[in-house]
């Protein structure tokens, strides 16, 4: 082995050029390739490095082309050198010829490294040990260098064409890359099967890391989100598109988890809230669809709650137009929503079905299907009871106490149970279209879970009430109205319910007041609402649904090509203009007034006497433009040409659901019901967006189960204070479910324009929910719609961010402007600010810096590196200013404590320890007493004349060394010892509790002294000293003239003393020359003249502990 000596390196490295490349060569030819050892050096300057790595089989190439990657090699074997004397410096490496030549060639070198690693790779395999494998944190191995850079963005793509875009995301599909960048937004393929790479480890690998460094992913969506939240102090919004079955919900999921890892705060129980809100919201506002299992039949929108600083705080969802008629009736191959099977199959495994009244063998008419085996899946597919297990958890997670539990259950079987209820006609002499409920038992069993009279419900349900003239008449209703009617009801309980939970949810998630406020925070919303829906019939609620979609799409264009082609006018950028689909003729066509699909349909609903065929009519006589078009030989239909593509509607029964009426002796039997939660459900009025408006009451987390109590009976019901909807419905009897959804928009709409967009664009690669199936026609038909073409154009040619010259010049100034200036917010800051972070193809406007999508994000990096340096810099004279405070603290206490033994009695000597006694003419008498909590007083007596003289004891002087203290002097010397040191605390209340109302201070005449305390203060043993002190040695001089001083040996000339300060060193007459030599401390300056005297020397005129 092959060991360079310092002469060699000193020698090698002053000659330089090519005697050092090859002195370092020759190291790391005998240190990594041992087979060299057998080589002479004559051998291997004749043969050349090239040729011999050819000739031992390092490089199996023609010695001619091996040149170019021996050079490669040796430059990556020299960074493998583990031994730093034998690793060559920095300015070795750069002289390296490689080293060189990379300037200009990178991303070829980057290849062509890559390839000679494979090819080794499979020429010498090695197995590695466990020990020896390298980690990495790399979700994906790497191998193609440029593959990640480059087609994880289509916007790097040369060709752009439809067809290559096609090419490139199947071909990511293929292998499991289901991400894909446009520019700043997000492709995402439904994998249609669960993949490994949304664990936590997976999130730590997108936390505030450069786009580029990872490849895409919806985790990277959520960071950069965050980031612009955290960054910028502005509110953001994620907008999640595509068809029914593109993965949307998924997606809003995994956003919401990563929000949840990035906003980490100190409650773990919120985190686990709001991780829960999705799953519990989606058991009652999902169904299986024909083409969906898990469809989403509401929109939400979910706002996560993030204090200044980046931390969760809360959270709240707005819901939009629950597809109610899903609850009583549903599609062939479609089931109703989920949460009725949940808690059928959890009841039935409970054995509690009898409990809510509903039949083991027969399932309920509403969630029946034409196939006949609901009750045999209920009963036996394991997954169902598992969900309501995990719907259960999540109630109790949330904060849900076991009565509202209980309550949402009876309601759910009450639905269940009234769907039951059958009507039969009555023959009379004067009626032939009465109703009445044959069957009484399914009647019953409605009423009791509900609590409510079933002569009540049956009477509500067969007749109603037409007040003319002051005078009320009573009808009854056919079979047809009487259905209707209880079907209105379940729709209603359904609807109302669900809009509960939903604000049960938001004030159990609300921000702690404490912590911060809401107005003080900022949010980050997610919109997750149905998808683009296109099915074999298609009717009232998949016209919503796709108008709703519409206006998605519309916001997706403005925000992407409109609002960014209208400024680079105002600002005089020239830029080629980008051709788009522009929706908004479409919009008008469904929302302006008064001919307005939506307005015309408002109309005709008003009519006693409309019918669906009068409502196609108008439609026709009053829609003429291209988007509408009605088939021939199809009387209730009508086609509109979407965005998605072309759709056939059904107008039979629309003009009833839109309606949507609910008789008021319905509500009325409800609100006497004596279960509180159905009470507060028809209590509470609705807003103009059809759902219950919040309450008033403040509820904590685990607090009382209802927010107001009501008193049972119809009197008391409408006593419940709400806070008022600032468009809350006044006349319930004008508002249909086409103006529900209008308001439903302008309120989403109001919510999304606040912050700043991020979208991510689901797909859906096939009809038939495979996996690794890509269907092509289908995905081009989602490309043509979402315009995802023309989104990669502008991406390219255009300048997604314009900032203000003001604000962008007071966030970046830091990068080329010192911190202390205040530059102007103008062009030449902005573009020193540029060229100091070296950025190109940027573009400045008149007032605005136009910048590329991914200029941001550099930005941002570049800032919060100069951040994170000044960070550095301060958390270092930060901590040399505290340690430097340290030391000075402790040598205080050091000197503190060593005053404080030097002045007082110790506690080591065996011997007891002195009293002051005094004789009968009234000479001072005093002693160290133990009180409880371990502090010695000093208690002392005597009257105003005391005796200079000492009594001898036991062959002993008994000397007094103090001197008159005063209450106040020991109050004082109390609260600086606190916070001067904490040893000098710790001695004092060893030896003498200073408090402003200790009685041992107090002087009185004539007490005896107290022998049990004596005796006690003998036999306690001094206290170790502390480690910063130095120990005292027991044969010290020192020692020995303190312990004589102490016991009276040593005569003082009190005449001389002088008072000292708390903690400084008592100062001693010229006569104790040979005991202050002793001293191993100096004294320290008086520093506070507030300090008073802790111990003082008898005067020569006599002493006493107090003067009156």
């Amino acid at each position: 082995m092959l060991v360079p000596s310092l002469c060699d390196v000193e020698s090698a490295t002053e000659t330089g050029g090519a005697a050092s490349q090859r002195f370092w060569e020759e190291v790391i030819l005998e240190n990594v390739f041992p087979q060299f050892e057998t080589l002479s050096s004559a051998e291997t300057q004749h043969t050349g490095i090239s040729n011999m790595l050819v000739k031992t089989g390092a490089l199996s190439v023609s010695p001619q082309s091996a040149e170019t990657k021996t050079q490669l090699l040796f430059a990556k074997v020299w960074c493998l050198i583990k031994d730093f004397e034998k690793r060559p410096s920095v300015t070795h490496l750069l002289d390296h010829p490689f080293i060189k030549g990379v300037h200009g060639k990178l991303l070829f070198l980057q290849k062509q490294l890559a390839k000679v690693l494979q090819d080794q790779k499979h020429l010498n395999p090695v197995v590695k040990t466990r020990h020896e494998r390298m980690h990495t944190k790399r979700p994906y191995h790497v191998e193609d260098a440029e593959k990640y850079c480059l087609e994880d963005d289509l916007v790097n793509m040369e060709v752009l064409d439809e067809d290559t875009i096609i090419h490139q995301l199947q071909k990511r599909y293929v292998d499991l890359l289901i991400y894909t960048y446009v520019g700043d937004i997000l492709i995402a393929l439904n994998p249609f099967q669960n993949l490994s790479i949304y664990s936590p480890q997976f999130s730590r690998l997108y936390h505030g890391v450069k786009r580029a460094s990872n490849p895409p992913h919806i985790f990277a969506s959520a960071d950069a989100a965050y980031q612009c939240m955290v960054t910028f102090s502005k509110d953001q919004c994620i907008v999640i598109s595509g068809e029914s079955g593109s993965g949307k919900t998924e997606s809003a999921h995994l956003i919401v988890q990563h929000l949840t890892f990035l906003g980490k705060a100190d409650n773990q129980t919120l985190r686990e809230k709001i991780l829960q809100v999705n799953s519990l919201v989606e058991a009652f506002g999902n169904a299986c669809t024909a083409i969906n299992d898990n469809s989403s039949r509401f929109g939400k929108y979910l706002e996560m709650m993030f204090t200044p600083t980046g931390a969760v705080m809360g959270a709240r969802i707005s819901e939009y137009l629950l597809e109610k008629s899903r609850v009583i009736k549903q599609a062939v191959g479609e089931k109703n929503f989920h949460i009725f099977y949940y808690i059928y199959a959890g009841l039935y495994h409970q054995k509690k079905l009898s409990e809510f009244r509903l039949p083991e063998e027969k399932p309920p008419r509403y969630i029946a299907d034409e196939t006949g085996r609901v009750m045999h899946d209920i009963t036996s597919k394991e997954s169902y009871r598992r969900q309501f297990e995990a719907i259960q958890h999540c109630f109790r997670i949330i904060g849900f106490t076991d009565k509202e539990v209980h309550s949402v259950y009876r309601i759910l079987a009450g639905i269940l149970n009234i769907g039951n209820i059958e009507f039969a006609a009555i023959s009379s002499q004067h009626q032939t279209d009465k109703s009445e409920v044959p069957n009484a038992e399914a009647l019953e069993n409605a009423a009791s879970v509900l609590c409510i009279s079933p002569e009540e419900l049956q009477e509500a349900l067969t007749s109603h009430c037409v007040v003319t003239r002051g005078e009320t008449i009573i009808r009854a209703n056919t079979v047809d109205r009487a259905s209707d009617v209880r079907d209105a009801m379940s729709k209603a309980l359904y609807g109302r319910l669900f809009s509960w939970i939903v604000n049960r949810i938001n004030t159990l998630l609300q921000p702690d007041k404490n912590i911060c406020t809401a107005d003080n925070g900022m949010n980050v919303g997610i919109l997750d609402i149905f998808g683009f829906e296109n099915f074999q019939r298609n009717s009232f609620e998949q016209l919503c649904i796709n108008i709703a979609n519409e206006q998605i799409q519309y916001y997706f264009n403005q925000h992407v090509f409109a609002l960014e082609q209208m400024e680079y006018q105002n600002e005089g950028i020239d830029a080629t203009p980008v051709k788009y689909e522009d929706n908004r003729p479409l919009l008008d066509m469904f929302l302006q007034k008064p001919l307005g699909l939506l307005a015309l349909l408002d109309e005709e609903s008003r009519f006693p006497q409309a019918t669906d065929q009068t409502l196609v009519d108008k439609f026709e006589d009053n829609l003429r433009c291209k988007y509408f078009w009605r088939p021939k030989g199809v009387e209730l239909c009508f086609g509109i040409q979407h965005y998605a593509g072309k759709v056939l509607y059904d107008a039979s029964g629309v003009l009833e659901k839109n309606r949507d009426t609910l008789p008021a002796d319905v509500v009325v039997i409800l609100r006497a019901s004596e279960n509180q939660l159905l009470q507060q459900l028809f209590s509470i009025p609705l807003t103009k967006t059809g759902n219950l408006a919040q309450t008033r009451a403040r509820v904590t987390a685990a607090s009382r189960s209802l927010p107001p109590h009501f008193s049972s009976g119809r009197l008391k019901v409408d006593t419940l204070e709400v806070i008022r909807h600032p468009e809350e419905t006044t006349n319930m009897k004008g508002q249909t479910m086409a103006s529900y959804f209008r308001y439903s928009l302008m309120d989403l709409l109001s919510k999304m324009v606040v912050g700043q967009p991020h979208f991510v664009r689901c797909i859906k690669p096939n009809d038939d929910r495979e996996a690794l199936k890509f269907s092509t026609d289908k995905v081009r038909a989602q490309l043509r719609s979402t315009g995802i073409l023309e989104t990669v154009s502008i991406r390219q040619q255009g300048y997604s961010h314009r900032i203000l010259f003001e604000e962008f010049v007071k966030r970046y100034y830091y990068l080329a402007f010192r911190a202390h200036q205040t530059p102007l917010a103008s062009k030449e800051s902005c573009i020193a600010i540029l060229e100091k972070s070296r950025l190109d193809h940027w573009l400045l406007g008149k007032t605005k810096v136009f910048l590329k999508y991914y200029h941001v994000e550099q930005l941002n990096l570049l800032l919060r590196e100069v951040i994170g340096r000044v960070v550095v810099l301060q958390a270092y004279a930060k901590g040399w200013l505290g340690a430097r405070r340290y030391r000075r603290v402790r040598e205080k206490r050091e000197k503190g404590a060593v005053a404080i033994q030097s002045g007082c009695p110790s506690d080591q000597s065996s011997d007891p320890q002195p009293t002051i006694t005094g004789g009968p003419s009234g000479t001072a008498q005093g002693q160290f007493s133990s009180e409880p909590g371990n502090h010695k007083v000093l208690r002392g007596s005597g009257d105003h004349k005391s005796s200079p003289q000492a009594e001898p004891s036991n062959g002993h002087a008994e000397t007094s060394s103090t001197s008159p203290v005063t209450e106040k002097n020991w109050h004082s010397q109390a609260q600086s010892s606190s916070k001067g040191c904490d040893v000098f605390t710790e001695h004092s209340n060893k030896i003498c509790h200073a408090a402003p109302d200790c009685p041992g201070l107090s002087p009185s005449r004539g007490a005896p002294a107290k022998s049990d305390s004596e005796n006690g203060l003998a036999q306690k043993q001094r206290t170790p000293r502390r480690r910063c002190q130095e120990p005292k040695m027991l044969s010290s001089p020192e020692d020995t003239m303190y312990y004589n001083q102490l016991n009276g040996t040593l005569e003082y000339q009190g005449s001389k003393r002088k008072p000292r300060k708390l903690g400084q060193i008592k100062m001693l007459d010229g006569e104790d020359e040979y005991y202050k030599s002793l001293s191993p401390v100096d004294s320290i300056p008086e520093e506070d003249n507030s300090v008073h005297p802790f111990f003082f020397s008898s005067s020569s005129k006599g002493a006493s502990f107090a003067q009156h």
